[in-house]
């Protein structure tokens, strides 16, 4: 919306944008206010929206989020790598390339050649349309995204456990009505400060907080009882917490035999468990653990969130499963005040899995390997079942594939792959034997400067679409500021290419609204059902819960009320090992490294990196270590270090705190080139949900200068 305020003397134009901030997975509400004056440099101003999610807050990222939108940094325009150097296109011959190269490929080596690689900060409408992309356009079944790096381990324990995942099963505002809080490897502090103030009421209304973190943060601040967990161990701290449930009595039997099964399993290997033992294992005292059991099981109500801590390890998948038996076992869910929450990372993480960009799904959280799924999904597309790709892998086995040259082409859309995956220097070797690597994207990242083929996207302030944030509540973003250059939506890009393939008549989109349309059919009957939310409903009442089967229904903000997702309406409860990580310290090793994020960067740091007053705060990565610790090696406060794996080396500042366990080491994520700590982590894979073991792995430091 733009007001004209032209006088003879100021010429002076002022513009409000309507939209919300393109980080973390609460989406905050914000307007972005442009005023232009003759012969001067325009003036921005961010103000926060009311709105139930955020209840009208920013935090420093969001504040920010317009610097990196407007930089001189942003692509323009196609450019195609010639001769070394990337030179200007235009986007015909862009999508004339792409049909030359990936056509000659796939009659070399079949569909299955081709990739494709999403994101989790993609609208719904993208997210959507790159499965129905690679599917139907290209027909190749190689499709995965990055939040398969964020949230496969909880949403594999929702599904199996509750027969659906949803990050939070009630809505925020429950948050201050629980008695105690668990928040499992989660900073919410730094990752989602927006919500904060949910859990300082809940603090005020007397809840007891348990936070389990290896590390000191903003959020373990604020605990009554600090868990300082060994990395990887949460699988056997969660069976702890249940066992000392069950010894003190403090399950619900009447839950137990109506809405559950497996109880007898459970009861079965949690008795024949040590608690000793997992004291050991864990590094946490057998007497903390059972403090906290003791007040989340005698709690009237309770929530307990995970995230990336206790999801990022090669058991993640049990680890979440553990947490959810405790939550079942005491009945704390489907009230007010009593649930469970996967605290969501990215942007549009829930609804990045739910409509198809996943190797293993399709509209609506069905499954492609599912024939009543396929049949259904093909006719909303209008196309043969039987046309359909079946199942691909995940993102780092496609990084795998693409290494054993089963994959010679990729599509990149908006994600940073060579940061993002473990094992770095493995991804950028196979990256580098791709006979073909096109990337969009707004910035040339680490990942879009190995490109053979540069696409210019548009930035969240241009880019009209919805997002789902973390409670499963749908957002609508306005996007009406006019892109840069030649910069396309992330479904134009789409449309065009399959355009030059003849598949127009199955792209023929005016606007994020149609796909969305479609969408909705597509979702309807699925466990994710947008049947019932419309863009008009969106605008009038600023958001609405999944699942919403019809445009009558008001949507659920709490699950699970009366039921589960399971046929026969019970939640499953299964034993959980105390699992080892996948790789233990030892001598050549001898200290585990963990990775998270900071309050002023997000992912990879390809946006937060290009807002100059986020970049001028963080300048470079670093490594907390103890100082006790960091006496023993040699290490200085504030000296640049060597951190060593069996797979890589990366060079950083070392950071004193007496906040985190002598054993263990934390870098943050945000870093690429020679501060890329991906360079060092395991890829060894949850064996179910093929998640990386990003939070636990044997590294060695030394001082780069001795």
């Amino acid at each position: 919306m733009s007001v004209n305020l032209n006088s003879a003397e100021s010429h002076e134009t002022r513009s409000v944008f309507d939209t919300q901030c393109p980080f973390c997975s609460v989406q905050c509400k914000m307007q972005v206010i442009e005023e232009k004056s003759a012969g001067k440099a325009p003036i921005f101003t961010v103000v926060p929206k009311p709105n139930a999610a955020s209840e009208g807050r920013l935090c420093i990222k969001g504040m920010n989020a317009y610097q990196h939108a407007l930089t001189a940094e942003r692509i323009l325009y196609p450019m195609a790598r010639i001769d070394g150097e990337f030179v200007r296109i235009s986007w015909d011959e862009a999508y004339n390339r792409i049909h030359h190269k990936f056509s000659e490929l796939r009659s070399r080596y079949g569909y299955d050649s081709i990739g494709v690689y999403g994101g989790g900060s993609l609208t719904n409408e993208s997210a959507y349309l790159l499965g129905k992309f690679a599917r139907v356009a290209l027909q190749t079944k190689y499709i995965d995204y990055n939040g398969r790096f964020c949230m496969s381990a909880a949403a594999s324990a929702g599904n199996k456990a509750f027969g659906v995942d949803r990050g939070l099963t009630n809505p925020l505002s429950d948050i201050g009505l629980a008695k105690c809080i668990i928040l499992a490897g989660t900073n919410i502090a730094e990752c989602q400060p927006t919500l904060m103030p949910y859990f300082t009421r809940a603090k005020e209304n007397g809840a007891f907080f348990i936070v389990i973190d290896p590390r000191e943060t903003g959020t373990t601040a604020m605990a009554d009882l600090h868990l300082k967990v060994k990395p990887g161990m949460d699988a056997a701290l969660a069976n702890g917490l249940q066992k000392v449930v069950l010894e003190e009595g403090l399950v619900d039997p009447l839950f137990l035999n109506e809405r559950t099964t497996g109880y007898g399993e459970l009861k079965a290997h949690l008795n024949q468990l040590d608690l000793e033992e997992i004291a050991e294992l864990t590094g946490v005292p057998s007497a903390d653990i059972r403090k906290a059991a003791s007040a989340y099981g005698k709690a009237a109500s309770g929530m307990v969130f995970t995230a990336r801590g206790v999801e990022q390890q090669t058991d993640g998948y049990m680890a979440v499963r553990g947490f959810l038996n405790l939550v079942l076992m005491t009945g704390k869910i489907g009230k007010p005040g009593s649930g469970y929450g996967a605290v969501t990372g990215q942007g549009n993480g829930q609804g990045g899995r739910e409509h198809g960009q996943k190797a293993d799904q399709l509209p609506g959280y069905r499954l492609i390997e599912n024939a009543e799924d396929r049949a259904y999904i093909a006719g909303v597309w209008g196309v043969d079942p039987h046309s359909l790709p079946g199942k691909g892998v995940s993102a780092y086995e496609m990084m795998e594939k693409i290494h054993q040259q089963e994959i010679r082409a990729l599509i990149v859309m908006s994600s940073n792959p060579i940061v993002s995956n473990p094992n770095a220097n493995f991804v950028e070797e196979g990256l580098r034997k791709l006979d073909y690597l096109v990337v969009a994207d707004m910035f040339l990242s680490e990942t879009a400067r190995m490109a053979d083929l540069v696409l210019p996207a548009t930035a969240y302030i241009e880019n009209e679409g919805t997002l789902t944030n973390l409670e499963g509540r749908v957002l609508l973003r306005e996007g009406s500021r006019p892109a840069p250059g030649e910069a396309k939506h992330d479904w134009q890009v789409m449309c065009g290419i399959a355009k030059s393939f003849g598949k127009e008549q199955w792209f023929a989109y005016e606007s994020a609204e149609q796909i969305f349309e479609e969408l909705r059919i597509a979702s309807k009957g699925g466990h994710a059902d947008y049947y019932g939310i419309t863009y008009e409903r969106l605008r009038q009442e600023e958001g609405v819960y999944w699942p919403c089967p019809d445009p009558e229904h008001k949507g659920t903000n709490r699950l699970f009320e009366s039921s589960f997702a399971h046929p026969g309406g019970k939640a499953e409860l299964i034993p959980v090992a105390n699992h080892l990580p996948d790789e233990p310290t030892d001598d050549l090793y001898p200290l585990c490294l963990t990775t998270g994020r900071v309050l002023t960067h997000y992912l990879t740091g390809v946006q937060t990196r290009r807002s100059h007053s986020l970049a001028a705060r963080d300048v470079e990565s670093y490594v907390e270590i103890h100082p006790r610790t960091a006496r023993r090696l040699g290490i200085k406060d504030g000296t640049l270090v060597r951190l060593a794996s069996r797979r890589g080396v990366v060079v950083l500042r070392s950071r004193f705190t007496n906040g985190i366990r002598e054993d263990t080491v934390f870098v943050p994520m945000h870093w690429g080139d020679t501060q890329n700590v991906n360079k060092v982590t395991n890829p060894a894979l949850d064996p179910t949900c093929r998640m990386p073991g990003f939070k636990s792995c044997a590294v060695r430091i030394s001082p780069l200068f001795s």
